[in-house]
């Protein structure tokens, strides 16, 4: 059977070693002479032959000279992975994926980022976006530590946290003849032409729903929304966190009677405990979104 080795008599035989005597090993690292001497004479039994001669106490034996470089080497693969995992622990090091919904990928991601990169500089990101079902089956499959988007349906193998509501309201060209009102309710979209999109679902199981009847067109990619829009061939409906500011000619017209919102959270294992990376950021985005 092969003998256990513990770290604390191998780093007394590399002192011995380094520092010329036991007298000498034993002042730098503590401890006592005596003390010094019996684990490494219990090192010395449990490997079944001796480490230093007899005579000269210091001076290593043949096979002390074979075992020392060896002792050096797992010592040092050892203290770098004690530093590696306190790193982790303390936050100090480790890598974080994150998955968002593209609008909150670009609009709330930037500055969350930003805070966590300035509290953890050790850390390393990576940022993943995509559609909330997308986004769900990576933090499903593992494939990032956690998410932030709306939950489109329950999942037991996940676990999500509320953090804000993002309100629906309708979006169309500044020159549209709805453009001017401060609000909307949904009757008033009646004989419009609607351009779903892929937060469309939202308006199921609403008062709203009749208008997903009277959609001739579905979009999903945010550019060619963009482009449809701007063109002029109709409305859209979006949560407001989506709706594309620098687009200059599209205005955002909030909605009511009944108002819709999907709500935003922290999206992550149900079963599965987070790295000290990552509950770092989740932390860090409970604290800046839960104050917003």
């Amino acid at each position: 059977m092969l003998p256990e080795l513990k770290i604390q008599p191998l780093r007394y035989v590399v002192a011995v070693v380094d520092e010329g005597g036991f007298h000498a090993a034993a002042r730098r690292l503590h401890r006592s002479q005596p003390a010094l001497s019996m684990a490494i004479k219990e090192l010395e039994q449990r490997l079944g032959a001796p480490l230093f001669e007899k005579a000269g106490k210091s001076r290593l034996t043949p096979f002390g000279a074979y075992c020392v470089p060896r002792f050096r080497e797992l010592l040092t693969q050892h203290d770098r992975l004690s530093r590696d995992i306190v790193s982790r622990v303390e936050r100090r090091a480790g890598h974080v994926d994150i998955a968002a919904v593209p609008s909150v990928a670009s609009r709330l991601m930037p500055a969350l980022l930003a805070d966590f990169a300035a509290a953890h500089p050790g850390l390393h990101i990576s940022l993943h976006d995509g559609n909330a079902d997308f986004v769900r089956e990576l933090v499903s499959r593992g494939e990032v530590d956690l998410a932030l988007t709306s939950l489109w349906q329950h999942d037991d193998r996940l676990s999500f946290a509320p953090l804000m509501h993002d309100a629906v309201g309708v979006v169309c060209r500044d020159d549209h003849r709805l453009a001017g009102r401060e609000t909307l309710s949904w009757q008033e979209l009646q004989g419009e032409r609607l351009i779903r999109n892929g937060t469309s679902r939202l308006l199921e199981g609403t008062e709203a729903a009749p208008l997903l009847e009277q959609s001739a067109f579905f979009i999903s990619n945010m550019i060619s929304l963009t482009a449809m829009l701007d063109a002029g061939i109709g409305v859209t409906t979006l949560p407001r966190l989506a709706f594309p500011e620098e687009h200059q000619h599209l205005c955002f017209i909030p909605l009511s009677e009944p108002r819709v919102e999907r709500e935003i959270g922290l999206l992550q294992p149900a079963r599965r405990s987070l790295s000290p990376a990552a509950q770092a950021m989740a932390e860090l985005i409970f604290e800046r979104l839960l104050k917003s």
